[in-house]
């Protein structure tokens, strides 16, 4: 489970605890106590993969319904599935069921330098050892895995200063400039801790909920695809004490994107037009669309109406007649 602190009490307390921090304090994220779930990361086909650290070496292992071992590898070091939210939110495979990264528990904050495997996910092996000078967090992978994204950490002491970066994974380098939201005036605004997260169907946006480090929440929206990031204001968010506990949720054609409490929804995002609606909103508009249609089919209704109530007159006085001339 995550630690639910939110603001600046957790910037304060993370940071405090995560420098004598254990080795296993948390996966990649610069909070202690972040790990993802025993089930760890899910692939579209139903089965998922799971790490397991002993003795200075990661077992990582693909499983299936019920829990069979599907295929199992064993490699040295320790690595673990990337946590990429505060509430355990698991990471690191691509869309296409090709690619696996793992990263290195961090053991303090900050780190000179950031571990991580590129993993065959159909055989489980190495492809890749990656060191990145600095300190990194694991954020997203593009659906063909070409494209790795990671936080980079900014501040000595402050884990919400951060950029985007893209890494290159045929070059093996990173992209010069970070992502940023073109829109945004001050991308120093945009800070926080990583809430919760959800991706796309196709595996093409990320989608994270920032607390905005005391101000204003967001949600930060990644095209793993472009490059390219929007961030969302979430101005009906502000103020409220369960943030922690909020999710994200993006529906079948990924068309819409829903951030809910205890599954009754408390903001819609149009992923088109990254509008951002009340929920209360939204039905108000749904009743007014039902009476302007009524409005619409009223005349003809009653048109209908009218013309029935005559046509049922009129056989009813010609099968009167009829009787009358039989009598």
């Amino acid at each position: 489970m995550a630690r639910r602190i939110l603001g600046s009490t957790l910037g304060a307390i993370a940071l405090a605890i995560v420098v004598s921090a254990p080795p296993a304090a948390a996966d990649g994220l610069p909070v202690p106590g972040v790990i993802t779930p025993s089930g760890g990361v899910p692939a579209a086909d139903g089965t998922h993969y799971t790490t397991r650290m002993k003795q200075g070496a990661t077992t990582i292992r693909e499983l299936g319904r019920g829990d069979a071992v599907l295929q199992s590898a064993t490699v040295p070091g320790r690595f673990t599935v990337p946590a990429v939210a505060l509430d355990g939110s698991p990471g690191g495979l691509s869309a296409d069921g090709s690619t696996l990264v793992l990263i290195r528990p961090r053991t303090s904050f900050p780190q000179s330098e950031t571990r991580l495997l590129i993993l065959d996910a159909n055989g489980l092996g190495v492809r890749d050892h990656l060191t990145l000078k600095g300190d990194f967090s694991f954020d997203a992978i593009s659906p063909d895995a070409s494209l790795l994204y990671f936080i980079q950490y900014l501040a000595p002491r402050d884990p919400t200063r951060y950029a985007v970066r893209a890494y290159d994974v045929p070059s093996g380098r990173f992209f010069a400039k970070p992502i940023v939201d073109p829109k945004e005036e001050d991308p120093d605004e945009m800070r926080g801790y990583p809430l919760t997260r959800t991706v796309s169907p196709d595996g093409r946006w990320a989608y994270i909920l920032y607390d905005g480090a005391g101000k204003h929440p967001f949600i930060h929206a990644l095209d793993t695809s472009q490059r390219r990031a929007v961030c969302i204001d979430t101005p009906s968010l502000a103020g409220r004490s369960d943030l922690d506990r909020l999710s994200l949720t993006v529906n079948g054609d990924g068309s819409a994107l829903t951030v809910a409490h205890a599954a009754q929804p408390v903001a819609l995002v149009d992923t088109q037009t990254f509008e951002v609606r009340d929920p209360s909103e939204a039905i108000s508009r749904t009743d007014a669309g039902n009476s302007d249609a009524w409005r619409l089919i009223a005349p003809t209704a009653v048109v209908l109406l009218l013309g029935g109530v005559a046509l049922f007159l009129i056989i009813r006085r010609r099968d009167g007649n009829l009787a009358a001339r039989d009598a």
